[in-house]
């Protein structure tokens, strides 16, 4: 029972870190509309998640057999996904690649999916509380 629950809390601990972690890239984004050069970046959520719980890549996960090699987690920022930079649909003439509209979109539905993992965070605590007023 113990595990499961570790196991939900854990989840939603890394999905939330998660989101925040896009949700400061998108408002860089927006914010840097009009920086000149300033490339839109973002991370590829899903990945990122998978990573975070500690899912391989794939069947041929990368092994580090030395202290020599590269860690795969020293190209993302703080351990929260690899940062990639967004493909511009229409660059601008100043070298941004930031469309505002696209950036606000990303960001309006990062902030549901934020709110919906604390509302889950917030079902799972309750049901906790609940079993244990119970007894």
């Amino acid at each position: 029972m113990l595990g499961k629950l570790d196991r939900e809390l854990a989840f939603v601990q890394n999905a939330l870190d998660l989101r925040a972690r896009r949700q400061e890239l998108l408002a860089a984004n927006i914010a840097n509309a009009d920086t000149p050069n300033y490339k839109a970046r973002d991370i590829d959520f899903q990945s990122a998640l998978r990573s975070a719980l500690g899912a391989s890549t794939g069947p041929l996960a990368m092994a580090r057999t030395s202290a020599a090699h590269l860690d795969k987690s020293a190209g993302s920022l703080g351990g929260v996904g690899d940062i990639q930079y967004r493909t511009a649909l229409q660059p601008s003439l100043d070298g941004n690649t930031v469309d505002t509209d696209i950036e606000r979109g990303h960001f309006a539905e990062n902030a549901i999916h934020y709110q919906f993992l604390l509302e889950r965070a917030r079902g799972t605590f309750r049901s906790i509380s609940t079993a244990l007023e119970s007894r």
